[in-house]
């Protein structure tokens, strides 16, 4: 890696650049591009936190690139290389390759449209470096366009290979709930949003596919939206999940989210063309002890009950003979202390991929030495676009609209750009 410093002249013009990458311009300065090749379109930047707690990291870029040290104001231009690069946390800043920048923050910005590497995985825009509080670690950020963002996102959350219609619903939902969260989260921290099932999954250039690349194109621009006591259309987080099981959850009950959009609906679709060991998932048995440890972990207030001997449901939503879904949990401890707690979270902090603890449909036993959970049904937290059933409407000849009216009742489409 060979880099020099730029002249002033030189730095303002790409600090102008590294700005467009953090906040975005105005809409009138871009043009529409395909949503895999890097381009703009529209002025929302993502900011994608891939690894929030790193000493030290290798990537490697396709092109040339700029080196933007941001509380210095120096930018260095670099040359491509054929090797994987080491990006360290020193003490008195970031080391790229041999050479140590003297800043906590800073950007590698391709001077192309090719992706760059980091970990072995390939993203498009720009990756930054920034050091955490602690000086003991810095998170890596993507800093992507939203819609390169979401051909990275789309085949990721739903297979490629089902109906154009439900990708398309899929897009629209996916675009809707990031810019709710970057509005309503990322003003106060130095990202956006998770590249995990904790927000959206994101791959980058490993999930673009032609299928999912038109998805995202068919439908630039477009969110969903809700009208409020004033008459507003506000965006909303538009939940979405793989099976509901037969009625999706109002989010006021898994998230505390209100909003009339995210009111639970019947479904009779999922089950119409989930396969059975998909829409019924087997029992799953815990030890007490790890279940203790893991709350407590993820909810230190808790740690006076000590150790958690009993889980009863205090509240559920019955839909139906067949399908219930627990609300909230009563939590005993060997102190005589209680606590309560939203089964989602329960669900989450017990088992954070969620492959073994399904859903919140299902019923729980206090054993002597563990906890298990039976008689389940569906996957994900239920709110929202229910995945399967949102394939099962495109097949029925459903549009992506229709799809996504019915599992957001009172919303409607808006066209940002």
């Amino acid at each position: 890696m060979t880099v020099q410093t730029t002249t002033l002249r030189n730095f303002q013009f790409v600090a102008g650049l590294v700005l467009i990458f953090l906040t975005g311009c105005d809409a009138s300065e871009q043009s529409p591009a395909n949503a895999a090749t890097g381009q703009n379109i529209g002025q929302y930047v993502i900011r994608v936190l891939l690894d929030d707690k790193i000493s030290a990291a290798s990537f490697m870029v396709d092109s040339p690139y700029q080196i933007a040290c941001v509380d210095t104001t120096e930018v260095f231009p670099a040359q491509k290389t054929d090797e994987t690069i080491n990006a360290k946390l020193q003490t008195d800043g970031i080391k790229i390759g041999p050479q140590l920048f003297k800043t906590k923050r800073l950007i590698i910005e391709p001077q192309s449209n090719l992706p760059f590497r980091i970990n072995h995985q390939s993203y498009r825009g720009s990756l930054e470096f920034i050091t955490n509080d602690d000086g003991n670690s810095m998170m890596a950020i993507n800093n992507v366009p939203l819609e390169t963002y979401l051909a990275g996102v789309i085949s990721a959350e739903m297979p490629s290979y089902w109906e154009a219609e439900a990708l398309k619903a899929q897009a629209i939902a996916a675009r809707t709930y990031c810019l709710y969260i970057k509005s309503r989260f990322g003003k106060n921290r130095n990202w956006d949003i998770k590249a995990t099932q904790a927000n959206q999954v994101y791959k980058g250039v490993a999930a673009e596919t032609v299928r999912t690349n038109n998805a995202v194109n068919a439908t630039a621009g477009m969110v969903l939206c809700c009208e409020d006591e004033s008459g507003t259309c506000e965006q909303f987080p538009a939940y979405y999940s793989s099976v509901c099981g037969g009625h999706t959850e109002n989010a006021q009950d898994v998230f505390g989210e209100s909003a009339p959009a995210l009111a639970g609906v019947d479904c009779p679709y999922c089950k119409e063309i989930t396969r059975p060991d998909i829409f019924y998932w087997p029992m799953a048995a815990f030890d007490k002890k790890y279940v203790t440890e893991r709350i407590i972990d993820r909810y230190p207030n808790l740690k006076d009950l000590g150790k958690i001997e009993k889980i009863e449901t205090l509240k559920e939503n019955i839909y139906g003979s067949n399908l219930k879904r627990i609300v909230s949990v009563k939590l005993t401890g060997s102190t005589g202390k209680t606590g309560i707690l939203r089964a989602e979270d329960l669900r989450l902090a017990i088992d954070s991929t969620g492959s073994k603890i399904q859903s919140a449909s299902c019923i729980i036993v206090s054993l002597e030495k563990e906890f298990i959970f039976v008689a389940g049904i569906g996957f994900g937290h239920g709110a929202g676009l229910c995945q399967y059933g949102a394939r099962q409407m495109a097949r029925d000849g459903k549009t992506a609209q229709e799809i996504l009216n019915f599992y957001y009742p009172n919303s409607r489409i808006k066209i940002l750009y």
